[in-house]
């Protein structure tokens, strides 16, 4: 079974962990109603996708 020679130091631990960020998600802003949404989703605002309304919301 291998094992570790040496302790790995803790810089060059967290230079391998560098890129473990988090990216936030691509939003998009629906044509009905100008709300952000994620793409290739139905709005939950006004429930419209590529123009079609598919869910049916209550007005407030």
């Amino acid at each position: 079974m291998a094992v570790p020679k040496r302790k790995v130091s803790k810089a060059r631990r967290d230079k391998r962990r560098a890129n473990w960020k988090l990216t936030i998600p691509g939003m998009v802003k629906c044509p009905q109603c100008q709300e952000y949404k994620l793409p290739h989703r139905a709005c939950k605002n006004c429930g419209t996708y590529k123009g079609v309304q598919v869910i049916k919301v209550d007005a407030q």
